[in-house]
């Protein structure tokens, strides 16, 4: 009786032990999920759900994705944890840098072909995305920045007029200012993202005062930090930003005030501002109630050297893969179809640099003129600085000294840290 007791349990031992190895055979998981992690958080979620949707309903295949407004803090804990998720949405190219050349990422061009790439992206596009000449990652979506809003019925109430110059934008500012108004308004704050709001100011700037080279240069740190151009673009940006007559809520409303709330001012009556320079992108902030190109309009953000004209900083989110499975590797054929690209085209807010999206499949004339202008070859673009240096300058020691700067804190000891920070992340490579 004992040994058929002990036979029977150890049937069932060896019973329950087939069936847990079985429903945790190695791989089982992957064949039903491919793991997505990025920044986009609240509606966002939706939209990748929405995104991916065709490509799970034709699979089979779930997308697993978590977003967080911690992105740049996250990721490398789950990479040096041994637990990194399959693909990663990548917004600064610089921290996905980090990990390439860790050897974390598989190169693009073991998992996609020349011709899926030449056929989804022009060379404009695909030139802005390699890390030491291979590339990485390909495009999600992307983001024009050089742009202000306004709305049309405020300025014209007033008389104001299209600035196309930052003198004229000067001008402007004090002509509101003596009207009783409020310029702009600035929104830094963005959970631990916080401060990039202001870099992007520094970074058009200095597309405006220097030469493109000169541009390069700083991103690729073939100049100091503090170099007299950085401290110049810095100075331009204090002329608004650190005076108090010029933002909603002064020098605590610019530090204070969440990035996407900041352009709902210009929707008060009267307004409590009358520009906001923001991306693509903070249109998905408005009021539901908000009609583009009625309600609010663009202008490009003026020219300061006139032999400059007006280049074009873009910013974005590139698709790159830390986990080759052939599940992963689908989901990377999907997102280079033009499918995927089209339901962003579709999205308020969102811009394709895909070459098979219509102009048609926009939803407003705004977001198409932004487009066209991101699709011309004759403009100069370039990327959002920050987003292409190291990972502690460009998500770290840039984003906070910006914010010291607004604080009213020494510029030439903020320039030289960010300096010190390069430098220390040179050695640490």
């Amino acid at each position: 009786m004992f040994i058929q007791k002990i036979g029977k349990l150890t049937f069932l031992y060896l019973s329950l032990l087939i069936l847990l190895t079985a429903c945790s055979l190695p791989g089982e998981q992957s064949s039903q999920t491919v793991t997505l992690m990025g920044t986009l958080t609240g509606k966002g979620i939706q939209e990748v759900q929405q995104v991916v949707a065709p490509f799970t309903e034709a699979t089979g295949i779930k997308v697993k994705y978590e977003g967080t407004d911690a992105f740049a803090t996250v990721l490398p804990v789950r990479v040096d944890s041994g637990n990194p998720p399959d693909l990663a949405l990548f917004p600064q190219l610089g921290l996905m840098a980090d990990f390439a050349r860790d050897g974390k990422l598989i190169p693009i061009e073991q998992i996609l072909s020349p011709a899926q790439l030449s056929d989804a992206f022009s060379q404009n596009w695909l030139k802005l995305a390699p890390v030491d000449d291979t590339l990485y990652g390909i495009w999600y979506r992307v983001y024009l920045k050089s742009l202000v809003w306004y709305s049309p019925a405020a300025f014209a109430e007033k008389g104001y007029q299209v600035p196309t110059t930052w003198d004229e934008m000067m001008a402007l500012s004090d002509q509101i200012v003596a009207d009783g108004g409020v310029p702009w308004c600035i929104g830094f704050a963005s959970g631990d993202a916080t401060g990039w709001v202001g870099t992007d100011w520094i970074e058009d700037i200095m597309l405006r005062t220097v030469e493109p080279q000169v541009y390069d240069q700083w991103v690729n740190h073939e100049i100091p930090f503090n170099h007299p151009a950085v401290k110049n673009a810095f100075e331009k940006f204090g002329t608004i930003a650190l005076n108090p007559k010029y933002v909603v809520g002064g020098k605590t409303g610019i530090q204070s005030i969440f990035f996407g709330d900041s352009p709902k001012s210009l929707f008060d009556q009267p307004p409590g501002c009358y520009m906001h320079r923001q991306a693509t992108f903070i249109s998905s902030f408005f009021p539901e109630d908000v009609v583009l190109g009625k309600d609010v309009d663009i202008f490009p953000f003026p020219s300061i050297n006139p032999d400059l004209g007006v280049p074009l900083l873009v910013g974005g989110q590139i698709i790159a893969m830390f986990n080759d499975t052939p599940e992963a590797r689908q989901l990377m054929d999907y997102l280079i179809s033009v499918q995927p690209h089209e339901i962003l085209a579709g999205i308020k807010g969102s811009i394709s640099p895909h070459k098979q999206v219509s102009l048609e499949v926009y939803p407003d004339e705004v977001t198409r003129r932004q487009a066209k202008l991101l699709l011309s070859d004759d403009e100069i673009i370039r990327y959002d600085a920050s987003d292409l240096f190291p990972g502690a300058v460009g998500t770290g020691t840039f984003w906070t000294g910006v914010i010291d700067y607004v604080s009213g804190k020494d510029l030439d000891r903020i320039l030289r840290d960010i300096e010190v920070s390069w430098l220390d992340a040179k050695v640490g490579n």
